[in-house]
């Protein structure tokens, strides 16, 4: 996310590749699927080969959206692609609906399925934004905020509808309420990465968080009075001193992010995870719990793998296994299926695909 939430992948599995590589002993085999995989069933890779991420399903389950990136193909950076989702066995066909310029990032369909929200630098430059400099800051991870990111609303065939956000400094990380009547995202026009909320028919919007620290990556709960999202709070002068020195150079450092919950007007705040490490792109199951990624288990910053648990943090439990990358989950609105993204059977490569599964249950 504005960096995109593909940054971050890109940083991490490029991480995580050179690690296995230089450590590994006998090479860890390609899979669609894990031993201690229980919950997944039929397993299908949908795309092959680039970075693709951030897939996400239409109200009624039959189509998916999503950001990819392959230069072999001419895409040098983030665009959104859209595909009606395949049967099993099936192929997945799928189209750009973006613009072709500059960088997109955090697509989401609108409650009629037949429109998607996203971000996009293309007013800024026909040309991909510059990658940030991680040499200056140690090679952390950072990600780049671009202040050209606004968000725009277009159609599955990528008709340009219109733009959302006209603001100075970055707007992105949109997700549509399942009732259709509110957008909340993340912006810098009060000079700090917080969420607001916007009602889709005025346009009329408000912020509804005010902590230091990067907000993001905001979802709705399946009856629209909750949201939840990834939260970052220095603590300790050092700490802050570093987000804002970061943050007025257009960067924020992820690698200290809990989950958080509220209520969708911003009420009622309250961390959900302490867990350390990084703890992102959370979003609530149909039966009201939270999927989220991490890799807390992990002290060396990775694999990332998805876990489940209750609203109040309890119950968590491991559900994916990749020894490099699993992140991005989401179910299907019925709850019979889910995608996510992962580093799995890309033979020995960079690349990360979108993958959707049968929920086998508990």
């Amino acid at each position: 996310m504005p960096y995109s939430a593909q940054s971050l992948l890109v940083v991490f599995a490029l991480t995580t590749f050179q690690f296995f590589s230089a450590h590994a002993g006998a090479p860890v085999a390609d899979t669609l699927l894990y031993p201690d995989e229980r919950h997944f069933a039929n397993v299908q890779q949908l795309t092959f080969g680039g970075d693709n991420a951030e897939a996400y399903w239409s109200p009624d389950g039959k189509g998916i959206v999503f950001q990819r990136t392959s230069v072999k193909d001419g895409v040098p950076c983030d665009q959104i692609f859209y595909g009606q989702t395949p049967a099993a066995g099936e192929a997945f066909n799928f189209r750009m609906v973006s613009t072709g310029k500059g960088r997109t990032t955090c697509a989401f369909f609108t409650h009629d399925g037949a429109h998607i929200v996203y971000a996009s630098t293309h007013l800024g430059a026909d040309s991909c934004p510059p990658p940030p400099d991680r040499a200056k800051w140690g090679n952390r991870y950072i990600w780049p905020v671009y202040a050209s990111y606004d968000i725009f609303i277009t159609d599955t065939l990528g008709k340009m509808h219109r733009r959302l956000t006209n603001t100075p400094g970055y707007d992105a990380e949109a997700t549509i309420s399942p009732d259709g009547k509110q957008m909340v995202f993340t912006s810098m026009r009060d000079g700090d990465l917080d969420l607001y909320v916007m009602e889709m028919e005025s346009g009329k919007t408000k912020r509804i968080t005010k902590d230091l620290g990067y907000d993001g990556g905001a979802w709705f709960s399946p009856d629209s009075k909750q949201i939840v999202w990834r939260a970052s709070r220095p603590k300790g002068a050092a700490a802050i001193a570093e987000y804002k020195e970061l943050l007025a150079q257009g960067l924020v450092a992820p690698t200290q992010m809990e989950v958080w919950v509220a209520n969708a007007d911003g009420t009622n705040a309250r961390q959900v995870t302490g867990l350390g490490g990084a703890n992102w792109a959370p979003n609530f199951t149909p039966d009201g719990r939270i999927i989220f990624c991490s890799n807390h288990e992990y002290p060396r910053g990775f694999p990332f793998n998805m876990y489940l648990m209750n609203v109040d943090g309890s119950g968590l439990q491991k559900i994916s296994r990749d020894k490099g990358f699993d992140a991005f989950p989401m179910f299907s609105p019925d709850g019979k299926k889910i995608l996510f993204s992962s580093n799995r059977n890309n033979g020995g490569t960079r690349d990360t695909n979108v993958f959707m599964a049968d929920w086998a249950g508990e």
